[in-house]
């Protein structure tokens, strides 16, 4: 049984797990998002994300902490510096994990860890739902303006109607005389 067990030793040496999570913290916040185990992953959520909120409190005594937890002054730059802005706001929940498929040699379970503030992908789909809104009949709320220009510009080349606001080019007729 694992009564009250809280840390994974992920079969290392105290020593080498914390140079382990440490390296890998610094890997997270430098690329924004790794690939790695999933045992691996949790354990680098429990170890990262208070880091992050000490960081979101740039005074000295917080960047010697996390220093003594990270040791590379560029990431805690990095950390302080652009890190902190993003998350200024969440309360918490910094990384997202992703389970991906079973790694090939020794079917060991793969996940992506990521930071939330830094994913693309899902932000680019709440702009895109955005945008696709209708109305109770079918049609578009901007297809109206849209469908009207394509009117004009369908009229303009049959040389009948100019779009608004713009002249018909002047046509010459040859005279027959």
């Amino acid at each position: 049984m694992r009564h009250g067990k809280k840390v994974n030793h992920l079969g290392r040496t105290a020593s080498h797990r914390k140079a382990m999570l440490a390296n890998m913290a610094s890997s997270l916040i430098l690329h924004k998002r790794i690939s790695t185990t999933l045992a691996k992953a949790k354990a680098l959520r429990t170890y990262v994300e208070p880091i992050i909120t000490k960081s979101k409190n740039d005074t000295t005594h917080s960047r010697r902490t996390v220093f003594a937890y990270l040791q590379d002054k560029e990431v805690v730059t990095i950390l302080f510096r652009e890190i902190a802005e993003k998350v200024a706001n969440r309360p918490g929940g910094y990384t997202r994990i992703i389970k991906l498929n079973n790694r090939a040699g020794d079917n060991a379970e793969m996940a992506l860890i990521e930071l939330v503030d830094y994913n693309e992908v899902y932000g680019k789909d709440v702009e895109a739902k955005e945008e696709k809104k209708t109305t109770r009949r079918g049609r578009s709320k901007t297809a109206a303006p849209k469908a009207e220009e394509a009117k004009a510009e369908t009229a303009e080349k049959a040389g009948t109607e100019a779009p608004a606001g713009e002249e018909a080019p002047a046509t010459e007729e040859p005279k027959g005389e």
